[in-house]
């Protein structure tokens, strides 16, 4: 059985180190991002990362989705599959799972106690380093045949990137997180290429050119062979609907195309790109040497499970919640919104964190918004519920600041059942992780209700 206090004391432990994700405003520095530290602490447990074969993922926009897509497949492939992911929506330990399992508590909190020695003879580690290394040393101890590792932020200071990858992948690149990487798209451009090995093969989603300019040239640097989806290899869709779409794959090389057609659940156009920049990844991998199969990523795409990516929770009062938090990803939320919900006025339940970008954000979608219903989560970033309904009736909307997240989502229901809206939820992970654990527990609570009424009347009778 797990003991929960011995979990809550090992989380207690990692968050007593500095936590980046949680401060305001830092630099992105290699002072204070010093791989030295990782790779350091890694040679006192055994280089756990060298064990097996990863493949690694960075960029802006969709690198969990592909992540998560690659995984799936490679363990549909029938590999014992590692998957190392931030931030978690729940759980801390959603961010280690091995065949999309996540690492249980007690597993967990041995291991901290286990690290602890090692963690204690070097100055200045982070919690992400530290989870981090305990990520790749699980992953070891589980016999893990392959292992895909999402970079946390950037790419060339990141603690993942003590990897040797055997495939690198770096998804859709936009203006994120400015004051951290560089405030214009190439800057961010050369973090995220830093994931790019000497000789190591690179797949590369689609990107402006000004983005694509910067990471081919850095490729090229490194003797890092690229295959760039759109181009090497191509992508259309093909149908989609509520319940998942299709899309249609092939060569854009020379000699005999193949085409292939596979199905993913994840809705938006978006993900069609991600899924084919996952497919690239796959394959790439095969020809390095892994034991992928064709059956395999088919399996493995139209089996992936990945929450708060336009997903659906219900209908009747339909309630979307998304995790798109800069203008780029609000932009293709808009667009997936005018192609699953064209008709429908829609009701907004946003937060953000105050280092994002909000007019930009409201800029792409305030456009398809009804109403907006402000609010905000428990992380220390998050901007005040009140400044932004302020900035939503700026821009011309109706708004309103409703606090915690659980009373803003019945507020918003309440708001769709008397005018025929969808609620939507997006501006922040943090925020549509709260929503959806709300309404989980609504639904919860419904249902016992429901069995308590259905005890009673068969009590009646």
């Amino acid at each position: 059985m797990t003991d929960d206090a011995a979990y809550q004391r090992a989380l207690d432990y990692l968050y007593s180190f500095v936590d980046y994700s949680l401060t305001r405003n830092f630099r992105f520095t290699a002072e204070e991002f010093d791989l030295g530290r990782m790779r350091a602490l890694l040679e006192r447990i055994g280089n756990p990362q060298a064990k097996y074969p990863v493949l690694h993922v960075a960029g802006t926009k969709g690198k969990g989705s592909t992540a998560a897509m690659i995984a799936q497949s490679l363990q549909a492939s029938g590999l014992r599959t590692g998957f190392y992911t931030s931030p978690h929506l729940q759980e801390y330990t959603e961010r280690i799972q091995v065949d999309r399992e996540s690492i249980s508590k007690d597993d967990l909190v041995a291991l901290v106690e286990e690290l602890k020695p090692a963690i204690s003879a070097i100055e200045r580690l982070t919690t992400f380093e530290i989870t981090t290394a305990l990520g790749f040393l699980y992953f070891a101890r589980k016999g893990c045949d392959a292992a895909v590792i999402e970079v946390g932020l950037g790419g060339r200071l990141d603690a993942t990137n003590v990897v040797d990858p055997l495939v690198s992948v770096i998804t859709s690149l936009s203006m994120d997180h400015m004051s951290v990487l560089g405030d214009t798209l190439e800057k961010i451009a050369a973090e995220k290429a830093g994931i790019i090995k000497p000789g190591r093969p690179l797949v590369l989603a689609p990107q402006r050119e000004e983005a694509r300019r910067v990471v081919l040239a850095i490729a090229k640097e490194r003797d890092a062979a690229v295959t760039e989806v759109g181009r090497d290899v191509r992508f259309e869709p093909v149908s989609h609907a509520l319940s998942g779409q299709t899309f249609r794959y092939w060569t854009g090389k020379g000699g005999k195309s193949i085409f292939q057609t596979y199905s993913i659940p994840l809705l938006g156009l978006h993900q069609v790109q991600n899924a084919a920049t996952a497919v690239a990844a796959l394959n790439t991998a095969k020809l390095a040497g892994l034991a992928v199969t064709e059956e395999g990523i088919a399996a493995g795409l139209a089996q992936v499970i990945w929450p708060c990516r336009f997903e659906l929770l219900q209908t009747n009062p339909t309630l979307v919640i998304d995790s798109a938090h800069n203008r780029d990803s609000a932009l293709r939320l808009a667009q997936s919104l005018n192609d699953y919900f064209a008709d429908c006025p829609v009701i907004l339940l946003f937060g953000a964190s105050e280092d994002k970008d909000i007019t930009g954000m409201f800029d792409e979608l305030l456009p398809r918004i009804h109403t907006v219903i402000a609010s905000q989560s428990i992380h220390p970033r998050a901007m005040d519920a009140g400044k932004l309904a302020e900035l939503a009736r700026k821009a011309g909307r109706a708004a309103e600041a409703v606090v915690p997240i659980e009373a803003a989502l019945d507020r918003a229901l309440v708001l769709a059942e008397s005018t025929g809206a969808i609620v939507l939820v997006a501006g922040s992970l943090f925020v549509a992780a709260a929503v959806r654990a709300a309404w989980q527990d609504r639904v919860m609570e419904l249902a016992q209700q429901g069995a308590v009424g259905l005890i009673e009347e068969r009590g009646k009778g």
